[in-house]
């Protein structure tokens, strides 16, 4: 099995970049990315869902991959988000990812036939997926996004597998996420899924965050795990707090248009979403900007 993998430190999940007629624009993914490394940002995944993945073609998703090898420094990680409805298209995109430079591949719970995804069948499905990969494999709990919510006792069970390294925990169940530190394998590492509760999720054992606040107030989010680490708790809780509009309104609040938005005001690329998801009209861009503002990034 591959050697164990890092993920301490905070990553986001970065937006896929689209020009004015709807295609990747590979020059400003580029950009982004090169922007980013001159932050503390442990690494990037690409192609979660705030990467608009589930709108993209295959062909697309696999041209992205390669601009960001090209782009990622050795120093920094690179997590591809491969998770698909199918166990079998799931390994063959996780196959396609390590080819292309990923580390590791983060896979997010099939959820269409969500009635029958119990335990058995996830079991299953991240097995064969983990026994199969090249790469260290990242388990993905969004309910959110799927409506369906992986249970620690599931979590648990899957971080056995020596190639299933960690678990990206976005349903903010703090409880849940130090339960699965306390019970699973010392090679299993536990991310914040969000940056509205980095905090929370590191007092019980996380080891860091893939949080679209990353991408928006990447020192922010650094010196949060910093202060941590140096026991400034008081510290760190005033910076989580501050911060906690800002990550709202470029997540439940206004979603991928209001994270896209929020990129284009701090000089960043965000540009377009892609259809069906629309862009904000101008009252609530203007509300974006005054949350940075007052949250001291913009």
């Amino acid at each position: 099995m591959p050697k164990a993998l890092s993920l301490k430190g905070c990553f986001p999940p970065i937006p896929t970049p689209f020009d004015k007629k709807g295609r990747v624009d590979h020059h400003q993914l580029a950009n982004n990315l090169e922007k980013w490394q001159r932050t503390d940002l442990a690494g990037f995944v690409v192609l979660g869902s705030n990467g608009e993945a589930v709108l993209l073609n295959r062909n697309e998703r696999v041209a992205v991959w390669k601009t960001a090898g090209q782009t990622i420094s050795r120093g920094r990680r690179f997590i591809a988000g491969t998770g698909c409805e199918s166990t079998v298209e799931t390994l063959d995109l996780t196959e396609k990812a390590a080819a292309l430079g990923a580390q590791a591949a983060m896979v997010v719970t099939p959820h269409y036939y969500r009635a029958r995804m119990d335990h058995a069948a996830l079991m299953h499905h991240y097995t064969m997926v983990a026994d199969r990969s090249p790469i260290p494999i990242i388990l993905y709990n969004v309910p959110a996004s799927t409506n369906l919510d992986m249970s620690a006792e599931l979590a648990i069970a899957l971080s056995k597998h020596p190639n299933i390294i960690g678990m990206k925990e976005s349903s903010g169940n703090v409880a849940k996420m130090g339960l699965i530190v306390r019970e699973a394998p010392s090679h299993f590492q536990v991310l914040a899924g969000s940056g509205s509760f980095l905090l929370p999720a590191l007092s019980v054992g996380a080891v860091g965050g893939v949080m679209a606040l990353a991408a928006i107030a990447p020192n922010a989010v650094v010196e949060i795990l910093r202060l941590f680490e140096a026991g400034r708790l008081e510290d760190a809780k005033k910076t989580q707090l501050r911060l906690i509009p800002t990550n709202n309104a470029v997540t439940s609040r206004f979603g991928i248009p209001g994270f896209k938005a929020a990129m284009d005001l701090l000089g960043m690329y965000g540009g377009p979403v892609r259809s069906p998801l629309l862009p904000l009209d101008k009252a609530a861009r203007d509300e974006v900007a005054g949350i940075l503002t007052e949250a001291g990034l913009l």
